[in-house]
């Protein structure tokens, strides 16, 4: 979307906005307080303007650069003599968590006529994407980047706080806003903490499959599909090391929690599908793009309904025991005020995992030793915000932590950023991963771990995903980040080409072994020699959804090149069917519950691809209706 600012309008929106700014780093999240300085430390726009017509700072003109946040952007820039006039946007960044700061910064940068204004936590490859297109535009018009970004926004420090009420949620992603909501309509009022500016967490960068069965519908049973095989297939696929109690809960409440979120005015797409490694067709998909619908959803509950307040831009530090009682939460504002938030139920937390904190993510796997690495070469598909906090504060008040070494990657992260933007895969059925070689090298119908333990045996760590144009990368149809083929294939994040051949010298891979491949493959598919028969990877999934996949053999021909990316994190503090939170002996702490990817034990050491966020929902849900219940 293209989006133009201005100079006066731009003064007018950052006049509101400018104090909306909170630190964080390229990787977890600066949670320290930022720097205050008074105005007349502060060198001002005004200076800068002055200073700028003196010296003719700028050769008049409209600039372009090409950035990526987490997804690709382009920054036009115009200049006069004096100043930046105009920043016009084109981009495509996640609703929820991107597209808000390209609705903002560019006015706030224009306000100060600097670029010392620090990336937006939540969203920090945006935020940095836009700030470095802005000084690439500067550069070209001659402008003084250096000077620039010494010129900050002033920082008034806010009062402390102290708030309560009913029950208090700690994160605003998708098992947070789903215990909110919950709560909500059991009648309490809620105060939802989240510490970056806008609600999402990772849920908003999900592809949005929601695994659910409705049990002895004409949908489940022409699939043969249930909800016990739903449990058999989370259990095994997790290696039985989650809590089989915990997983019946999972996939009994699952078709609940669809048509929950359906009673909330969220739409789906008609039918299921298998998303990867999800093992069978039973993801359902939002109509609208990634998590976006989940938040629109809850968003427009809370516009009709009173009763939860959003506290953004502040951040939780530890919680408030009283005679063994969680009660609230001690929090930093977003000036690095005092924050004290307290709960006359019970207080959830749904803060996420740890992702993004590569510290965690190298001891734990230094205990179970699953993957040869997880240092800060292996990007994330998490949001920087993701970095464990609320593991740490509820292990500092005695929580029990489960199965922490259970990291979950992906094959399919961007090569640039390690998102999952940028995927040209639409069903598992009707494609194929090539390594570097040309040549296949795994069950991509498989489980996610073995499909990414495969990827890293390979050359660079990089594979291909290899497709023809028999589903979406014809016409108009997008994948689950709202990305054309053909845009994706313009701007280099895909490729395209009439015959295998000429694909194979796009990829620089040998065509020999690339159109063998594609061959063998075809063999399996409707029609081939060896339908219905598994491969030599022990490959299953060959037809579609709709049945209309006959192999890899329609031109156009296409591929994306896909790295290993942290995807998801199993363990975390150890919970109930209540959702309450376990100490090391097996007791609950009194008035503390937890849901979504900070607790452990669900999935066990493979999660299922699409039951991410039926975790949310289910528990999320379940966290809310406990904690409002609870009394002291």
């Amino acid at each position: 979307m293209k989006k133009s600012y201005k100079r006066l309008a731009a003064l007018m929106m950052a006049a509101a906005l400018a104090g909306s700014m909170t630190a964080c780093q390229s990787q977890p999240a600066d949670t320290s307080a930022p720097e205050t300085t008074t105005a007349a430390e502060t060198t001002t726009a005004a200076e800068t303007e002055t200073e700028a017509a003196e010296a003719g700072a700028y050769t008049p003109g409209t600039y372009s650069a090409t950035v990526t946040g987490m997804k690709e952007m382009t920054v036009n820039v115009t200049f006069d003599a004096n100043g930046i006039t105009a920043i016009e946007l084109d981009h495509e960044e996640t609703p929820g968590i991107g597209e808000p700061v390209c609705d903002s910064l560019p006015g706030q940068i224009i306000e100060l006529q600097g670029l010392g204004i620090d990336a937006v936590a939540g969203a920090t490859l945006t935020s940095t994407a836009i700030l470095e297109g802005v000084a690439n535009c500067v550069e070209q018009a001659g402008g003084d980047v250096a000077a620039l970004k010494e010129i900050k926004p002033e920082v008034v420090v806010a009062e402390d706080e102290e708030l309560t009420a009913d029950v208090v949620v700690i994160g605003a992603g998708g098992a947070g806003m789903a215990a909110a909501v919950t709560a909500s309509q059991e009648g309490k009022s809620v105060i939802v903490i989240e510490k970056t500016g806008n609600m999402g967490g990772n849920t908003a960068l999900a592809g949005g499959a929601l695994n659910a069965v409705d049990d002895g519908s004409e949908t489940a049973l022409a699939r043969n599909d249930s909800v016990d095989f739903h449990y058999e297939q989370t259990f095994n696929g997790g290696d039985k090391q989650g809590d089989p109690e915990l997983v019946r809960i999972l996939v009994e409440n699952a078709w609940d929690g669809v048509e929950w979120l359906k009673s909330l005015g969220m739409e789906f797409q008609p039918g299921v599908f298998t998303v990867t490694g999800g093992m069978y067709e039973r993801a359902h998909k939002p109509v609208e793009p990634e998590g976006s619908g989940f938040f629109k959803t809850y968003q427009a509950y809370m516009d009709s309904n009173d009763g939860i307040t959003m506290k953004y831009n502040t951040k939780a530090d530890s919680f408030i025991v009283e005679d063994g009682v969680v009660v609230g939460v001690a929090c930093t504002g977003e000036t690095g005020n005092k924050v004290t938030v307290k709960a006359n139920n019970g207080v959830v937390l749904a803060t996420g995992g740890f992702g993004q904190n590569v510290e965690m993510r190298e001891k734990y796997n230094a205990e179970t030793k699953l993957w040869p690495t997880l240092d800060d070469s292996i990007p994330s598909t998490n949001t920087p915000a993701i970095t464990g906090d609320g593991i740490l504060m509820a292990e500092a008040i005695g929580a029990d932590l489960v199965q922490m070494g259970n990291i979950q990657m992906l094959p399919l992260g961007d090569p640039k950023t390690g998102s999952l933007s940028g995927n040209i895969e639409h069903a598992v059925e009707s494609r194929i991963f090539v390594n570097k070689e040309g040549n296949r090298f795994v069950n991509e119908g498989g489980r996610r771990d073995e499909m990414t333990l495969g990827l890293f045996d390979q050359t660079d760590t990089t594979m291909y995903i290899v497709m023809d144009s028999d589903t979406y990368p014809t016409g108009d149809e997008v994948n689950n980040f709202n990305e054309k083929m053909s845009d994706l294939v313009a701007a280099g994040r895909a490729y395209k080409a009439d015959t295998l051949e000429e694909l194979a010298e796009q990829i620089n891979v040998p065509a020999e072994n690339l159109v063998k491949a594609v061959e063998e493959y075809n063999r399996h598919c409707l029609g081939g020699d060896l339908e219905g028969k598994e491969d030599e990877f022990g490959r299953v999934l060959f037809t579609d959804t709709d049945k209309v996949n006959n192999g890899i053999n329609n031109p156009p021909y296409y591929a994306g090149e896909r790295v290993p990316t942290v995807h998801h994190t199993m363990g975390g503090v150890k919970i109930n069917k209540n959702t309450e939170v376990l100490d090391k002996d097996g007791n609950a702490i009194p008035g503390l519950y937890a849901a979504g990817e900070v607790t452990g034990g669900i999935h066990g050491s493979n999660r299922l691809g699409g039951n991410a966020l039926t975790d949310t929902v289910v528990f999320g849900r379940i966290a809310g209706k406990s904690a409002s219940g609870y009394t002291r």
